[in-house]
C-alpha cells in the first residue's frame, strides 16, 4: 500500500489504517526516513516525527542500523486472522489444556449471582481474604491485594501507576510479547536483561542498573517464552543486585502460579514499591479475566483508585465463580493434577528432544524453549510436517534465535514425533537412531 499524508499525523493514520486493514503486516519494512520524505515531498523531520509517535505507540520497531518494521503485534485491534492449515497442530498459542480446566457450566450453575449498583463495594465478601491467600509467601493485610482483569492488565495498571513515557523499563531478553507490546504501545522503553533457565543474570541486571532505569518486570516461574524459573541461590544472586537500588520499582509476572510446575522463589520482598501479579487464566480458563495484586500500600491504592475510574471494578459475576472454585476441593484437585501434567510433558518433550541431539530448555510452565540457526526456516519446515509452533522474533530484543513449544496437550506419542521432526528440521540428512 502506498503511504500518504502531508503532515506527520496524516502519516500515522496512513500507516495505522495499513496494517488494520492487512495491507502492512507484521514484520513488513517501511521506508526510510529519506526515501518517505522524498516520496511524499515533505521534509524529512515531519516523517521522522510520524515514525517515533508509531515506535511510542508501539507500531513500528526498530534501532540505529537496522530496518524499521511493523512490529509483530501491533496495538491495533483487527477482525483479521489467519487460518490455520487443513492438517497443522497448533503449538504456538500458550493456552493450557482445556481438559484439565474445570467446568465453568457447573460453577455457574452453583453460584447465585446477584445485581449490584454503582457504588456498591468493588469486592464480593470474602474476596479480599482469599486475594491475600493467593500470596502464602507474604505477611499481607487487606489494603494491600486488589483485583485486575488478567495479568497483563494488572502489568498496564502497575506501570501508569508508577511512570511516564520516555521511562525506562528492565525486562528478560527475550522477554514475553504481550510485555514488550505493552511497555512500547505506553511509550515506555525496554532495556534487556539476560536470561539463562534460572531466570535472569544477576551480572546482566547489575549492568542495567547502573545506568538510568524507571522499573523492572520480571517472570519468577514459567517464564514465557524461555520456562525459566528463579531458584533459591539465584534469587539471592539477584536481590544482591536490587538492594543497592531500593528507589526502583519491581513487579513480578506469576502469570502461571499453582501450575507453574516450580516453586517461587521472588525479588519483591521488603522492597518501598513492588507488586506480585498471579492470574487464574492458567489453572482456572483463560476467558476468567481475574488476577490478584499484592503490593505495597501505596502502589495498590493508585492501582485501585485508577480502576475506580475507568472500568471501576472487576465484574461480580467473574469474582463469584473464582471463589467458588477456589472454594472447591474438586477443583484444588485438578489444579494439581494439571501441574503434574504440564511437569510431565515438559520433562518428556525435551528428553525426546535430548535424545535427538535437539538441544531444548523446559523448566518449568507451559512452553518449552528450542535454540535454532534460524527461525523462518525452522517454522516452515515444521508446518510442512503438521506443527505450527511461535517464531522467537517478537520476544527478543537482542538475544539469539529459537522457536517455542507449547506443551500443555502433548501427549507422549506426539512428543516423540514432533522431537523427530525438529531433528530433521534442524540435522537434514541425518538419520535418526530412534527411527
Amino acid at each position: 500500500m502506498r503511504i500518504e499524508g502531508r503532515t506527520s499525523r496524516e502519516v500515522v493514520d496512513s500507516i495505522e489504517r495499513a496494517v488494520h486493514a492487512g495491507m502492512m503486516a507484521p514484520g513488513d519494512v517501511v521506508p526510510s526516513v529519506r526515501s518517505l520524505a522524498s516520496q511524499l515531498k515533505i521534509s524529512s523531520a515531519t516523517v521522522a516525527a510520524a515514525y517515533r509517535e508509531l515506535r511510542n505507540r508501539g507500531v513500528l520497531i526498530g534501532s540505529v542500523g537496522k530496518d524499521t518494521r511493523i512490529s509483530m503485534r501491533p496495538p491495533l485491534a483487527s477482525r483479521l486472522g489467519d487460518a490455520l492449515p487443513e492438517g497443522v497442530r497448533d503449538l504456538s498459542d500458550g493456552n493450557p489444556d482445556p481438559r484439565l480446566l474445570p467446568s465453568l457450566h457447573d460453577a455457574a450453575q452453583a453460584c447465585r449471582f446477584e445485581q449490584f449498583r454503582y457504588g456498591d463495594a468493588t469486592l464480593l465478601p470474602g474476596m479480599a481474604q482469599l486475594a491475600t491467600r493467593q500470596f502464602p509467601e507474604f505477611d499481607l493485610r487487606e489494603d494491600q491485594v486488589c483485583l485486575a482483569s488478567g495479568a497483563m492488565d494488572g502489568v498496564e495498571r502497575v506501570l501508569t501507576a508508577w511512570l511516564k513515557p520516555g521511562d525506562v523499563v528492565c525486562v528478560e531478553d527475550p522477554c514475553y510479547t504481550g510485555v514488550l507490546d505493552l511497555i512500547r504501545a505506553l511509550g515506555l522503553r525496554p532495556l534487556p536483561v539476560a536470561v539463562d533457565e534460572r531466570g535472569p543474570l544477576p551480572d546482566s541486571l547489575g549492568k542495567a542498573l547502573r545506568t538510568r532505569v524507571d522499573a523492572c518486570i520480571f517472570t519468577p516461574r514459567a517464564h514465557n517464552p524461555t520456562s525459566a524459573a528463579v531458584d533459591a541461590e539465584r534469587a539471592a544472586g539477584l536481590g544482591n543486585v536490587l538492594k543497592h537500588h531500593p528507589e526502583v520499582p519491581v513487579v513480578e509476572n506469576d502469570h502461571a502460579g499453582p501450575v507453574a510446575g516450580h516453586s517461587y522463589h521472588g525479588l519483591v520482598p521488603g522492597r518501598r514499591n513492588w507488586v506480585a501479579i498471579r492470574s487464574v487464566s492458567k489453572s482456572l480458563g483463560p476467558d476468567l479475566r481475574l488476577s490478584f495484586l499484592a503490593g505495597d500500600v501505596m502502589t495498590i491504592s493508585r492501582v485501585e483508585g485508577r480502576q475506580r475510574l475507568g472500568a471501576g471494578w472487576v465484574s461480580h459475576i467473574l469474582q463469584g465463580l473464582v471463589l467458588h472454585l477456589l472454594s472447591d476441593a474438586g477443583v484444588r484437585r485438578l489444579v494439581a493434577k494439571a501441574d503434574r501434567t504440564y511437569t510431565r510433558r515438559r520433562k518428556d518433550f525435551v528428553a525426546e528432544l535430548a535424545a535427538r541431539s535437539v538441544q531444548a530448555v523446559g523448566r518449568s510452565g507451559l512452553n518449552v524453549m528450542v535454540p535454532v540457526p534460524e527461525e523462518s526456516s525452522t517454522l516452515r519446515l515444521l508446518q510442512d510436517r503438521g506443527w505450527l509452533v511461535r517464531a522467537g522474533e517478537s520476544h527478543r530484543l537482542h538475544s539469539p534465535p529459537f522457536v517455542r513449544v507449547t506443551i500443555s496437550s502433548l501427549d507422549a506419542e506426539d512428543a516423540a514425533e514432533l522431537a523427530a521432526d525438529f531433528e530433521t528440521a534442524l540435522h537434514p540428512g541425518r538419520r535418526s537412531h530412534l527411527a
